[in-house]
């Protein structure tokens, strides 16, 4: 796609799932993308292997949580390319816990990786943006935030937090044309998913309550967020697309 062909792009939690599907869409169609995960093997061999397809793409271990260690992901961005045109923050966890049973250590893990690693990358990257009056970004949340479920208060709680945030924010940065929406995908077909939900009869379950009678993968979700990123929804900030084939609508 010529729209997103050039443009410098930053993917969180890249290392599987949705972030690779999204690094590998953006990269296919001539970006120049920026894979970081904390698992910093497979981002580098993802990265390896777009590169030898002839694609545009950089690996990076790198903790989303950690300001110090995303800034040298912006500085080398910014030094290779002189600018950064689309952040995509993507990095998460969803371990099950009872709230009962809930620590106080892993409600802090959980807000600290899905939620402080928003407030760090976007603080890092969004200074660039504002200098250049351009600039998307792309913020995942959870079908959960509508649905609730149990075991998940700590993870809800945070991808709640990443909505209120990107609504705020696209308030606060449209002045200088930057803008900020918000993903909210279903019951993913992830590797993550699979360690989660491991039968293929409760996969199937799950899916009984979409209105589309197939599994969502990362594919799909990776194609919104390149729609969410280049001028093809120029007018569109502060919203949440819903991408769960049709389970929850509002």
């Amino acid at each position: 796609m010529e729209l997103i062909r050039d443009k410098v792009v930053i993917v969180t939690g890249a290392a599987a799932g949705i972030g690779a599907g999204v690094a590998r869409l953006f990269a296919e169609n001539g970006a120049h993308v920026f894979l970081v995960d904390l698992d910093g093997v497979p981002v580098k061999e993802i990265a390896a292997t777009l590169r030898a397809q002839g694609s545009s793409a950089f690996g990076f271990e790198a903790d989303a949580r950690s300001r110090d260690a995303m800034a040298k992901v912006v500085e080398d961005a910014i030094s290779r390319f002189g600018r950064i045109d689309v952040l995509i923050n993507n990095a998460g966890v969803y371990p099950r816990q009872p709230f009962l049973e809930m620590t106080e250590e892993q409600w802090d893990t959980m807000q600290d990786i899905n939620l402080k690693s928003v407030f760090h990358c976007t603080k890092l990257v969004l200074p660039h943006m504002v200098q250049r009056r351009a600039g998307a970004i792309v913020n995942i949340s959870s079908v959960t935030f509508f649905t609730g479920l149990k075991h998940l208060t700590h993870y809800i709680a945070s991808k709640a937090a990443i909505i209120g945030f990107t609504r705020a924010l696209a308030r606060e940065v449209g002045e200088h044309n930057v803008r900020v929406n918000c993903i909210t995908p279903g019951a993913i077909e992830t590797e993550g998913e699979r360690k989660l939900i491991p039968s293929k009869e409760e996969a199937d379950k799950a899916m009984e309550l979409q209105s589309l009678k197939r599994r969502i993968t990362p594919l799909d979700l990776a194609r919104v967020c390149l729609f969410l990123s280049t001028e093809l929804s120029d007018a569109m900030t502060g919203q949440t697309l819903n991408v769960d084939g049709g389970w929850i609508m509002y």
